[in-house]
């Protein structure tokens, strides 16, 4: 961060908007200090005097010196927008952070009022509150106040809303964190420094604001006096004396625009798009103390070999839309199941359904969802929370969504262990510098102490694994975890995750596009076309025995060393099909050679057979030549 803000400082416009500012502010602290009592002198031999070498702006009607006043002036201008700055902000956000509090339906009426009072100019709204409060400087500040917080609350709304649906606020849900505790401990630290620009920005714009307020006669009323205030005694005797004019209009045009300047070069040196959308940001689960759990809690002892037992699964979103149809499978101890397909297919959805991670306009059901016997259908419970902690570990496809830049890697795994084992916190932490060497991270106790950004791609990988083990797996979920790493590094990732299922008996269940890395990690694979298994099948039959076309399609557009150079590349023909409009019959029929008339209409069930499930009319039957497949798909 020290690097970071010297990187600012070094640039030409943040040197000058820093020295600018340190004047504005320093002029204000000590103003009226060196020049309050001259400042208020009155000479009646020297009334209305033009500009002198004694009086640099000349003088007012009383004789009093203009660049005085002017110099004076700074502190109630700058404190009275300050203030202003303050109120803006602080409204801003209550009304920018109340639609994640409140719930979706009177969150919509809040953003949808903010909507309306961001449309209004906030000259007008200004002038408006300055009506309602009355003249003087008390309602100027509440009138420019409450005329920025709109906007402010606007750029509140997008940041939190960008920071909510990151996978860490779902996890933190999930352990039975409140919304209040998510929003005070991670969400606003992760949008502080837009936050914090932003506000430094509007505090030139609530100088200007101020003044011209003033200068109607609106703020600061005799015998107190801000720049506006001087600004409006001034434009009386223009054409006799224009510096009387000019001084106080200069100084809110260098105190406005340093203040502005300064926000924008912070915005530039920090990477901070002014007024525009989210920071990336994210987090682990959010620290609470266990609550006591009962006898009456404890769930029946699960089977010795099951982990996960899954039955006729569904996931239904606003619509209706199933991304998730009736999926059934069963993980047993040490067992690494694949899960492939493509985009759209239910692979991650299942998974999400499964660790509780489904946001909350998704629906999750089915006959049975339970974790080492535990239901998970059940309500929440911190029996519940303590089991999804420490006996489910989930690696998401990017851990930059999963780890909170704002906080040190060893207090993101620390927090895990806090909660959900009730560790003292020099407990926790230790353990966290084990699992991180666990997970062969050099020098595991300085790397402790850094942030996430001071990682590479393959270690963040890496200690999101070992944030899982804080606990005791006995089923790790793994959504694409090699996803943007070059192949070194997947295979390091892809060996520790086989590692630890051998060293502890651990189940794993590995999402992934890569048919290929499946079949050469996984035991068992299950193949998903339109929120469906089509196929589940021993990893070693994958590449030779597989019956679903769909699944031989898949196979066949990896390439590998034997394939002809010179021919075009293996491609699935068509497009997967849209959720929200699944066919009628079997869904892949649109794009299989071997469709026909009964594919098109009737849905083909998962048979029954434990060993090797596919649900297909012509499973196993010879696929036609790519020329003539091509030709029998695009055909009518």
């Amino acid at each position: 961060m020290n690097s970071r803000w010297s990187r600012v400082l070094r640039t030409p416009l943040g040197a000058t908007a820093t020295v600018l500012v340190v004047l504005v502010l320093g002029l204000a602290v000590l103003g009226p200090v060196l020049w309050g009592a001259d400042a208020e002198a009155v000479d009646t031999d020297n009334i209305l005097a033009p500009p002198s070498s004694e009086h640099w702006a000349g003088t007012d009607n009383l004789g009093r010196d203009i660049f005085l006043r002017v110099l004076v002036a700074a502190r109630l201008s700058v404190v009275l927008a300050l203030l202003a700055v303050v109120i803006a902000v602080t409204a801003g956000l209550l009304l920018g952070s109340a639609p994640f509090l409140v719930g979706r339906r009177l969150g919509r009426l809040l953003s949808a009022a903010v909507n309306i009072a961001v449309a209004f100019p906030g000259l007008l709204l200004a002038l408006f509150f300055a009506v309602v409060f009355g003249v003087g400087a008390t309602g100027a500040v509440l009138a420019i106040g409450l005329a920025g917080a709109p906007a402010f609350a606007r750029l509140t709304q997008t940041l939190v809303a960008g920071v909510a649906s990151r996978d860490f606020v779902a996890a933190a849900r999930v352990a039975g964190v409140g919304r209040v505790r998510i929003l005070f401990r991670h969400v606003l630290p992760n949008i502080a420094e837009p936050l914090v620009v932003n506000a430094t920005i509007g505090a030139g714009s609530a100088l200007l604001s101020f003044a011209g307020l003033s200068f109607l006669g609106l703020g600061v009323q005799s015998p107190a006096y801000d720049w506006g205030r001087l600004l409006y005694d001034g434009i009386g005797a223009i054409y006799v004396n224009p510096a009387a004019a000019i001084a106080p209009g200069t100084a809110v045009l260098v105190a406005g625009l340093a203040f502005n300047l300064f926000g924008e070069s912070v915005a530039k040196g920090l990477g901070v798009t002014v007024g525009a959308g989210p920071l990336a940001v994210a987090h682990t689960a959010s620290v609470r103390r266990p609550e006591p759990e009962t006898a009456v809690e404890e769930a029946p002892a699960a089977p010795s070999e099951m982990v996960l037992d899954v039955r006729d699964l569904e996931v239904t979103f606003p619509g209706p839309v199933r991304p998730v149809r009736g999926v059934s499978f069963a993980v047993r101890r040490g067992e690494a199941l694949g899960v492939v397909g493509e985009s759209g297919s239910g692979k991650s959805l299942t998974a999400l359904a499964v660790t509780r991670l489904v946001g909350d306009d998704g629906r999750v059901d089915a006959t049975r969802l339970e974790l080492l016997g535990h239901d998970l259908r059940a309500a929440d419970t911190p029996v519940r929370r303590r089991t999804l902690g420490t006996a489910l570990a989930m690696v998401f496809q990017d851990p930059m969504t999963s780890l909170n830049p704002a906080h040190r890697i060893g207090g993101q795994l620390a927090e895990v262990a806090v909660h959900h084992q009730g560790m003292t916190r020099r407990a926790a932490l230790a353990r966290a510098v084990d699992r991180l060497a666990a997970v062969r991270i050099p020098d595991a106790a300085t790397r402790a102490r850094q942030y996430p950004h001071e990682f590479s791609g393959g270690m963040r990988q890496r200690a999101m694994i070992g944030m899982g083990l804080m606990g005791a797996p006995a089923l790790i979920v793994a959504d694409e975890p090699t996803t943007a790493l070059d192949v070194t590094v997947q295979r390091q990732v892809l060996d520790l995750l086989a590692a630890i299922r051998a060293a502890d008996d651990v189940a794993l269940m590995l999402i992934s596009h890569d048919v290929a890395v499946v079949g050469e990690v996984c035991d068992r694979v299950l193949v998903m076309y339109a929120g469906r298994i089509v196929e589940d099948l021993p990893a070693a039959d994958l590449a030779g025995a597989a019956r679903h076309p769909y699944t031989r399609a898949l196979v066949a557009a990896v390439p590998d060393m034997t394939t002809d150079l010179d021919e075009p590349l293996a491609t699935i023909p068509g497009r997967p099909v849209d959720p929200a409009a699944v066919p009628p019959g079997c869904a892949y029929a649109a794009r299989c050679p071997l469709a026909d008339a009964r594919c098109r209409t009737e849905d083909p069930p998962l048979t029954a057979d434990p060993d090797h499930r596919v649900a297909c009319w012509h499973a196993g039957e010879p696929l036609p030549t790519p020329r003539v497949a091509d030709e029998l798909v695009e055909s009518p």
